[in-house]
């Protein structure tokens, strides 16, 4: 299994709303298990954190994001903008022992 942490740093002011929006879109993913915001270290962190069965869980997932489906439409159309929320962002992707 692997952990796939997407963290972004949001301008201040950001990162509830940030939280809120990804909260919002992701319920309906599986693969998404929590939207973590920071209580200690870098202010203004929101860390998605999202769980699949191997490497090749996670190609699939993203070019799922990547159709043209009505689904991923919507969730676009839902984004647009968010990247006006934060100031960096990263990916680590972790391996469960």
């Amino acid at each position: 299994m692997i952990l796939v942490n997407d963290t972004f740093i949001c301008k201040p002011g950001y990162s509830s709303k940030l939280a809120r929006l990804l909260k919002d879109l992701m319920s309906g993913q599986p693969e998404m298990i929590h939207i973590l915001t920071d209580m200690t270290g870098s202010f203004n962190k929101v860390v998605m954190v999202s769980e699949y069965e191997d490497l090749a869980g996670f190609e699939k997932s993203f070019e799922k994001y990547m159709q043209d489906s009505d689904e991923m439409k919507e969730i676009r159309q839902k984004m647009s903008g968010y990247q006006d929320m934060y100031l960096t962002g990263s990916r680590e992707i972790y391996r469960v022992w």
